[in-house]
C-alpha cells in the first residue's frame, strides 16, 4: 500500500536537500505527481494469472521475446530499462502470453535489481506454471552506469534465471538462447 502523504513529505525534502525550492513553479507539483505515479505502479504490480489446462497436451516450447520494462535501481533510483525474453515448457497447463508480460511489469515495477528482477521473474511462473521448465533472460541498460558514476552509457547488462529442463538439458538451453538471438 502507497503512503501519499509519506511520498509527498519525501520529495519536498529531497527537493529541499539539493538546493531547489520546492514551492517554485514547475516543482510545485511535483510531490504530487510522484505520489500519484507510486499509486498507479502499485495498481499494476497486481493481476490475475490466468491458467488454461485445456490445451494442456502442449508440451514444446512457449517464448515471447523483448517484453519492454522499466525499473528503478535500488542503488540510485535511477531507471533500468530494456528487454526480457521468458519460454516456459508447460506441464499440462498454459497461461495467457498476456500474463508474461505482466509477470514481468508487475516485478519491475519497484526499486529493484537486474539480478533479483531476473530470478522472481523466473521463480513467480515456476511456481504459478508449474511446468517442466523456464528460462528468463534479461538485457537491460542502467542509468546509474550511463549518466552517474562511469558515465559510459550504451552498455548492456545481461542476467539470465534457468529452471528445470532449461537449467539439465543443453539442448533445451542451446535452444532457448538460439531463439532469442533470431530476429
Amino acid at each position: 500500500m502507497v503512503d501519499r502523504e509519506k511520498i509527498k513529505t519525501a520529495i519536498r525534502l529531497l527537493l529541499e536537500g539539493i538546493g531547489e525550492d520546492p514551492d517554485r513553479e514547475g516543482l510545485k507539483e511535483t510531490p504530487e505527481r510522484i505520489a500519484r505515479m507510486w499509486e498507479e505502479f502499485d495498481r499494476l504490480r497486481s493481476f490475475d494469472m490466468k491458467l488454461f489446462e485445456e490445451f494442456g497436451e502442449y508440451d514444446e516450447m512457449v517464448l515471447v521475446k523483448d517484453i519492454k520494462f522499466y525499473s528503478l535501481c535500488e542503488h540510485h533510483l535511477l531507471p533500468f530499462f530494456g528487454n526480457v525474453h521468458i519460454a516456459y515448457i508447460p506441464d499440462g497447463v498454459i497461461c495467457g502470453l498476456s500474463k508474461l508480460v505482466r509477470t514481468v511489469r508487475a516485478l519491475a515495477l519497484r526499486p529493484q535489481v537486474q539480478e533479483r528482477l531476473t530470478q522472481e521473474i523466473a521463480d513467480f511462473l515456476e511456481r504459478e506454471l508449474k511446468p517442466k521448465g523456464v528460462g528468463v533472460v534479461v538485457e537491460a541498460e542502467h542509468l546509474c552506469m550511463s549518466m552517474r558514476g562511469a558515465m559510459s552509457p550504451g552498455h548492456i547488462t545481461t542476467t539470465s534465471a534457468l529452471r528445470g529442463v532449461f537449467l539439465k538439458d543443453m539442448r533445451t538451453r542451446e535452444e532457448f538462447l538460439k531463439l532469442i538471438k533470431e530476429a
